[in-house]
């Protein structure tokens, strides 16, 4: 373990670890990581994409579910590739990889 994985964030935790919280509940615990935290630009990073990543997948679920027949079976078939995402990204962010996602990514970089 290198001294830069035991660098501890704002919120007193290592830095993979408040990472990885940042996917826990999706755009939920991005947020709250995006609040609290003020140091580390990881933690950031990894708040912000979650937040944009979950936020956007919530919102193009909602609007599946209005979509009869065609979009509910798009969304079931959505909910299995979400999970796999999510645990990669946990998993990635606790092994204090900057896992950067298409496009997300660099939008999450930019604005963290």
């Amino acid at each position: 373990m290198t001294q830069e994985q035991t660098t501890k964030s704002s919120t007193g935790l290592d830095e993979n670890l408040a990472g990885a919280l940042a996917y826990l509940l999706g755009f939920i615990t991005g947020i709250v990581l995006l609040v609290v935290e003020k140091d580390s630009p990881f933690v950031r990073f990894h708040a912000m994409q979650s937040t944009i990543v979950f936020a956007g997948i919530w919102v193009v679920s909602i609007m599946l579910w209005q979509v009869p027949l065609i979009g509910w079976l798009i969304n079931l078939m959505l909910v299995p590739v979400t999970l796999i995402l999510w645990l990669v990204l946990i998993i990635k962010a606790y092994q204090h990889e900057k896992f950067k996602l298409p496009v997300v990514g660099n939008i999450a970089e930019e604005k963290a």
